[in-house]
């Protein structure tokens, strides 16, 4: 029997399990993030030391697939770093699979988090359409936008968390998505407001998904639907997401929930 010691932590009810001596596995998210029969939570990291940042992660999604990135973990993952002083700064630098995201560490507690350019180039999301920001996919208008990780951004009017239980699974492994896609359901309030619903890639139904929110903005400002700051509200809470035309800001919480020992058999 393997005792390996963890911290829980979750950004708006998006729950992570963070490895304080143990390297992350495909193998242990699995045993680790089930529900059941583990601790539960949607992603499994560890950090690990980079040549050319101040930090990098290990980072998987419940079903043991490789996350690029995660806007919520990230921000789990910038505070845990920092509470640890394997940081010595309240703004660093961290290697993750979509690139170099750079966290700071607001008086207040929360993260702001620098995520970077949105990809748009249909290639690049990937998506096999001609118009990504413009297709049609199970029978509704979609737009594609990538955070480092494919995002499938459906506005509505009606009811987005219905619509994400019911097409979410249908969406998320849809052959133009040759990575499949998380998938967001979208209700605008206003201009500067919006309820937004997803079924992540890997994951299913969770209550939060940053890079979803990120994608969401991006993808209704490119319509003309929302300002440039907007409040995106998540069933876990709320994140501040801003596009200025180049990269895009989020900014939202990240609470420690407990740390423990879990007994792996080994």
């Amino acid at each position: 029997m393997k005792t390996i010691k963890f911290e829980k932590w979750q950004g708006l009810g998006n729950d992570f399990i963070i490895l304080t001596e143990e390297k992350a596995t495909p193998e242990l998210a699995k045993i680790m993030c089930d529900r059941n029969f583990g601790i539960g939570a949607d992603g499994l990291f560890s950090p690990k030391k980079t040549l050319n940042t101040d930090i990098g992660w290990d980072f998987y999604n419940s079903d043991g697939s490789v996350a690029q990135m995660c806007g919520n973990g990230i921000r789990c993952f910038a505070k845990f770093v920092r509470e640890h002083n394997l940081v010595n700064k309240d703004e660093f630098s961290v290697e993750t699979l979509a690139g170099t995201i750079i966290p700071s560490i607001l008086e207040d507690g929360r993260v702001r988090v620098d995520m970077g350019m949105p990809i748009l180039d249909a290639k690049k999301i990937p998506v096999d359409v001609s118009t990504p920001q413009d297709f049609e996919i199970e029978g509704f208008r979609a737009s594609a936008v990538s955070m480092g990780n494919p995002h499938c951004v459906i506005f509505t009017d009606g009811d987005s968390k219905k619509l994400a239980r019911e097409f979410g699974p249908k969406i998320e492994p849809h052959k133009l998505f040759p990575q499949k896609t998380n998938v967001e359901f979208v209700k605008i309030e206003n201009r500067s407001k919006m309820r937004l619903d997803v079924y992540e890639r890997g994951c299913g139904i969770t209550l939060a998904c940053g890079t979803g929110a990120c994608a969401a903005t991006v993808a209704g400002i490119l319509k003309g639907l929302l300002d440039n700051t907007v409040t995106v509200e998540l069933p876990g809470g709320e994140l501040t997401i801003e596009y200025n035309g180049k990269n895009v800001y989020m900014t939202g919480c990240a609470t420690k929930v407990f740390e423990g020992e879990f007994f792996c058999k080994k």
